[in-house]
């Protein structure tokens, strides 16, 4: 009959569920709030995409990455980026070894950080131009070079970025071509009071939280595969298309606020993030189809850092997250061509 749900999928989407509260169970052991960012991070994870956080220091970004490494049986590194941080640093370089049988030299690659499942780029935006370049072929490859030879990355792989908003002395700010390999971008806003007490609660009192690996890489890859499956009616495709376009300056469906403001729109890849984040949406609603809710939830967090203020949103102080709004609220759900 239609309308029917296939049971195989109805049992899938609920082991889904079941799977990402678990994951969030276990990192909000060690995190106290920061709800929405634990599920931006997680939506990337269940989706094969990488995030970029965003804060001042201090609140928590970096232990929220390291606890997610401990609640998922992957392999996980940490790699603090500083300026003299070279590629072979992260990448790898090849090591002159010796055969202790015969005495014979010969080269051999000796792995770095890089060759991890889950990374945790701390302060990426203080490494050099030449070693963001070598995270960016991870990023979108997923895999790396080194000499003239190419190595695979073991799947799934996730890059989770940290970057400090306030000091910018020494530091090098992300190419837009980097900026968009990252699925979503971040904001980790200051806690609340009660938030602020639970973590001189637990911080101060010898309080250690007991984090136990809850999923494996090949779990991952199963969710990954599920959401994709997850259904997109063409009217809500559209809405997607005609909000996503609608950050492009003077374009079909610009609105003022990004004719003003804009200098760059988003790429096809910020249309991709939102439809997969708003799947997840959906599946943790326990819906099999995307709503327009799904995507207004996910939006700003796809486009933020995709679309580039001109000089004169920079000089008037414009924060593009307004601009993401101005376009979600002048955006109708129904284009008039189909009406």
């Amino acid at each position: 009959m239609a309308g029917e749900i296939n049971p195989q999928v109805e049992q899938l989407t609920k082991e889904f569920r079941a799977k990402f509260d678990r994951v969030r169970t276990e990192v909000q052991k060690a995190i106290v709030g920061h709800a929405e960012i634990v599920e931006g991070v997680l939506t990337c994870l269940f989706v094969g995409g990488h995030a970029l956080l965003e804060g001042v220091p201090g609140l928590g970004k970096t232990y929220l990455i390291a606890t997610l490494g401990k609640a998922l049986s992957l392999q996980f590194k940490r790699i603090q980026f500083t300026p003299d941080l070279m590629p072979a640093d992260i990448i790898g370089t090849n090591m002159i070894v010796e055969d202790p049988q015969s005495g014979a030299k010969r080269f051999q690659f000796q792995k770095g950080p890089l060759f991890a499942q889950l990374i945790l780029a701390d302060e990426i935006n203080r490494a050099t131009p030449k070693t963001q370049s070598a995270l960016l072929e991870a990023m979108q490859e997923h895999a790396v070079t080194s000499g003239n030879s190419r190595y695979i990355l073991e799947e799934p792989f996730f890059v989770m970025a940290t970057q400090n908003p306030i000091e910018q002395e020494g530091t090098y700010p992300l190419p837009e071509a980097q900026l968009d390999r990252f699925f979503f971008k971040l904001l980790v806003q200051y806690s609340s009071k009660d938030e602020l007490n639970e973590i001189i609660n637990r911080t101060t009192t010898g309080y250690k939280p007991d984090i136990t690996g809850v999923m494996t890489g090949s779990e991952i890859v199963a969710c990954q595969n599920l959401i994709r499956q997850i259904i997109v009616a063409p009217h809500v495709q559209d809405y997607i298309l005609r909000a996503v376009m609608a950050t492009h300056p003077n374009g079909e469906y610009a609105v003022s606020a990004t004719n003003k403001y804009v200098r760059w729109g988003s790429s096809p890849r910020g249309a991709q993030s939102v439809v997969l984040a708003a799947k997840v949406q959906a599946l943790l609603d326990g819906r099999y189809s995307v709503s327009f809710g799904d995507v207004e939830r996910v939006f700003l967090s796809s486009l933020r850092h995709r679309t580039l203020l001109n000089f004169e949103g920079q000089a008037e102080g414009v924060d593009v997250d307004d601009v993401l709004r101005e376009i979600l609220k002048s955006t109708p759900t129904m284009s008039t061509a189909a009406a």
